[in-house]
């Protein structure tokens, strides 16, 4: 027997279809194949981040902006399926090489005012979806550890590198700092541009005790 949400979700997508992005076919915002077809990430990045696809590309460019200013949730299932994938390939690795095991999955936080705005954190729905993914097996969300007590400008809008890791120096903070100590740390963001998002919220964590921290953005 069908469950209510299936029978609901057939419902709307008769009423409302959904059609890819990119190659206009039915089912979904971006589909699997139009998605697996866009260019990975050429763009260097420090060792520790690794994002998936080049931001350039235009269905990835309007499916993130979609995504993250529009609403656009069902979207987190596609991208975190691809990230889980990639966290996995890297975690095989550095289990055995640095001891990475049993790993908090922390999403870049945003300011209360930009949540309040936003109506929800794009970061936070991925790491939702990604521990659904993982089912407990690699890594567990804590989304109230790292917080973001200021408001700050907008990165997009600050083009200098030295320039965006002033506008985010001491901008996060973190909450029961004993849940962290001697800890493995995967921070996931949407996207990076610099970096210096990712290098505040991983400085802020060491001082409280993190130990091995790495991050994963759908891209750069």
């Amino acid at each position: 027997m069908q469950s209510f949400y299936t029978i609901i979700k057939a419902l709307l997508d008769m009423v409302f279809p959904v059609y890819c992005i990119s190659c206009g076919s039915s089912g979904l915002d971006l589909c699997l194949i139009c998605l697996s077809e866009s260019p990975p990430v050429e763009r260097e990045s420090a060792k520790w981040i690794f994002p998936l696809y080049d931001y350039r590309h235009p269905p990835i460019k309007k499916a993130l902006w979609l995504f993250k200013y529009k609403g656009r949730k069902r979207l987190v299932g596609i991208f975190a399926e691809t990230l889980h994938g990639r966290i996995l390939e890297e975690l095989s690795d550095l289990s055995v090489m640095q001891n990475f095991n049993d790993a908090l999955l922390i999403p870049i936080p945003l300011s209360k005012k930009r949540y309040k705005e936003r109506g929800y954190n794009q970061a936070e729905l991925l790491c939702k979806e990604l521990v659904e993914l993982d089912k407990g097996k690699n890594f567990k969300l804590e989304k109230s550890i790292l917080i973001k007590p200021k408001e700050t400008e907008h990165q997009a809008y600050i083009r200098d590198r030295r320039d965006r890791l002033k506008n985010l120096s001491g901008s996060f903070f973190v909450k029961n700092s004993i849940l962290i100590k001697n800890r493995n740390i995967i921070l996931i963001d949407d996207i990076t541009t610099t970096g210096a998002t990712l290098a505040e919220a991983k400085k802020t964590l060491k001082q409280s005790g993190a130990r091995k921290i790495i991050a994963f953005t759908v891209a750069h």
